[in-house]
C-alpha cells in the first residue's frame, strides 16, 4: 500500500509540465535511462539495437503484437517462456481464478479481438506503478474517500486486486454471468463507480430506465471498446452525467479523460509517436514506448488502433495530447472501388461509416456494419421501424462515397442480434482483407 500511495502522490501532485518542450526533454532522459536497464536483460532487443546510438532511439525499428508474441521468450527480462504462460493465464479463466502467477510475476491475456490472444507480465513493482497511476488519474476525490468500484470485465486480474485498500473497493462482475445476477448485486451493494465495456453500460441504462436498476454512481467510465456517440448519447440520458473513458490495452494504460471529458494520453507513462494515416483529418496509428514497464518492455511498439487528435488545446491546460476520438483499428477500415480509378480502393476510416449510419436517422437504436468484400456490405440495425430506414441509410452511404468518390456497394440489410455480454463490440467491422497494391497510393498502409 504504501507503494501505491507513493505512485499516487507523485503522478497527481508532482509529474507536472509546463509545457511540451519540457515534458518531451522530459521524456527523452526517461527513456534513455530506460534502455540502459531493459537492452542488457532482453535478449530480443539487444540484438534488434546492436550497433545503434541511443540517441536516435525515436527512429529504431518498429515491433508489433504478432513480433512481440513471436519472440515472447526472449522479449521478455524474467525468464518467462510463452508455452507456460498461455497455459496458465487460459486455465485460469477456464476456472475463473484470477490470480495467475509465474513466481512474482502475473499472467494475463488480451481479449484478442485483433485475431489473435497476447500476454501481458506484471511484476509486483509494476502493479503498484500501475495502481498508484490509474488511481491517480481516475478517482473522483482523493485515495483517502471511500468508494465502490464496480468493474464488468471479461476476467478479473491480480492488477486490479492490487488497488484494494482500506477506503476502496473493488467488486469484479464477469461478463459471462447473467445480467439478472448483475443487477441483483448491484441494487444490494450499489456502486460509487461504474466501470464497465459501453455496451453493458447501455445494458444497464436500458435496465435503470425501466426501474430494474436502482443506482446512482457519482462517476462513470467506458473501458475496453470504442465509444460509439449513439451509446456516449443514450447512457449520459439514463444517468444524467458525463461519460468517462479509460484507454487501456495489453500494452498498457495508454489514455483517460480530464475531468472535462476530454481523453488525454497518459505521456507521463509512455511516450506516443504520431504515425499519420490521414494527417489533414488529423487521424494515426500510436507507436508507444512505455519507459515503466521492465518485466515484457514495450519499446517502439506499433498498436493497431486508428485515433483522431483534438484539432484545439484542451481547456483544461494538459499538455498531453489530447484526442477527438478513438476510432477503432486499422483491420476495420472499409476498401471501395474508386469512381475516377475502378481498379483503385479509397480508404473509409470506421468513423466516417458509424457518422453515416447515425446521421442517416434518430430512430436507429443499434447498429451494426460489416464489408464483406470491395463490392458487398451487410448491415444491421434496431429500431422501432428498422425496414422504413433502408432508404435512409442507402442514401446517407451514397453521399459518403459521392463526397469520397467511391462507389456505393450493394447493400444487405440482415436481421440484428444482440451482442453477447463477454464479447467486445465492433459496430464497424471488415471481413475484407484488400491487396495493397490496389489501395490509393495516398493512404499510407504500414
Amino acid at each position: 500500500m504504501l507503494s501505491i500511495l507513493k505512485h499516487y502522490v507523485i503522478s497527481k501532485y508532482f509529474r507536472k509540465f509546463k509545457d511540451r518542450r519540457e515534458l518531451e526533454t522530459w521524456q527523452h532522459q526517461q527513456v534513455m535511462h530506460h534502455l540502459k536497464k531493459i537492452i542488457p536483460r532482453s535478449n530480443f532487443y539487444r540484438e534488434l539495437y546492436h550497433g545503434l546510438d541511443w540517441q536516435n532511439w525515436k527512429e529504431f525499428p518498429l515491433i508489433d503484437k504478432q513480433k512481440m508474441m513471436e519472440r515472447f521468450d526472449d522479449l521478455n527480462t524474467v525468464g518467462i517462456k510463452k508455452e507456460a504462460a498461455f497455459s496458465l493465464a487460459r486455465e485460469s479463466e477456464r476456472t475463473r481464478q484470477f490470480s495467475p502467477k509465474i513466481g512474482a510475476i502475473t499472467v494475463g491475456l488480451s481479449s484478442g479481438t485483433s485475431g489473435s490472444r497476447g500476454l501481458f507480465l506484471a511484476s509486483s513493482k509494476e502493479q503498484c506503478e500501475w495502481a498508484g497511476t490509474l488511481l491517480a488519474k481516475a478517482l473522483p476525490k482523493s485515495i483517502l474517500s471511500k468508494e465502490n468500484i464496480a468493474l464488468f470485465m471479461r476476467a478479473n486480474s491480480n492488477l486490479y486486486e492490487t488497488t484494494q485498500t482500506h477506503h476502496l473497493r473493488f467488486q469484479f462482475y464477469d461478463l459471462l454471468l447473467p445480467l439478472e445476477a448483475h443487477l441483483a448485486q448491484l441494487n444490494r451493494d450499489p456502486p460509487t463507480i461504474l466501470a464497465a465495456p459501453p455496451s453493458m453500460l447501455r445494458l444497464l441504462s436500458q435496465c435503470l430506465s425501466q426501474g430494474l436498476l436502482h443506482i446512482a454512481p457519482r462517476k462513470i467510465i467506458a473501458l475496453a471498446e470504442v465509444l460509439d456517440p449513439l451509446d456516449e448519447a443514450y447512457i449520459q440520458e439514463a444517468f444524467g452525467q458525463k461519460i468517462h473513458q479509460i484507454y487501456q490495452c495489453t500494452e498498457g494504460f495508454l489514455g483517460i479523460t480530464c475531468p472535462l471529458g476530454t481523453l488525454h494520453l497518459n505521456e507521463d507513462v509512455v511516450v506516443i509517436q504520431k504515425e499519420f494515416i490521414d494527417k489533414e483529418a488529423r487521424k494515426f496509428v500510436p507507436i508507444i514506448t512505455d519507459f515503466r514497464r521492465t518485466s515484457q518492455p514495450i519499446i517502439r511498439y506499433r498498436l493497431n488502433d486508428i485515433l483522431t487528435e483534438r484539432k484545439t488545446p484542451c481547456p483544461c491546460g494538459s499538455c498531453f495530447l489530447a484526442l477527438e476520438k478513438i476510432e477503432g483499428r486499422c483491420d476495420d477500415i472499409f476498401y471501395l472501388p474508386s469512381l475516377l480509378h475502378p481498379e483503385k480502393l479509397v480508404p473509409l476510416f470506421p468513423d466516417y461509416i458509424r457518422g453515416a449510419i447515425a446521421d442517416a436517422s434518430d430512430e436507429i437504436e443499434e447498429f451494426l456494419v460489416i464489408q464483406s468484400d470491395s463490392h458487398h456490405i451487410k448491415i444491421a440495425l434496431k429500431a422501432t421501424s428498422a425496414g422504413s430506414l433502408h432508404a435512409c441509410i442507402k442514401a446517407s452511404l451514397e453521399k459518403l462515397c459521392s463526397h469520397f468518390q467511391c462507389q456505393l456497394p450493394h447493400l444487405h440489410f440482415i436481421p440484428y442480434e444482440e451482442n453477447q455480454q463477454d464479447k467486445k463490440l465492433r459496430r464497424i467491422r471488415s471481413e475484407y482483407i484488400p491487396d495493397s497494391r490496389f489501395i490509393l497510393s495516398y493512404f499510407k498502409i504500414p
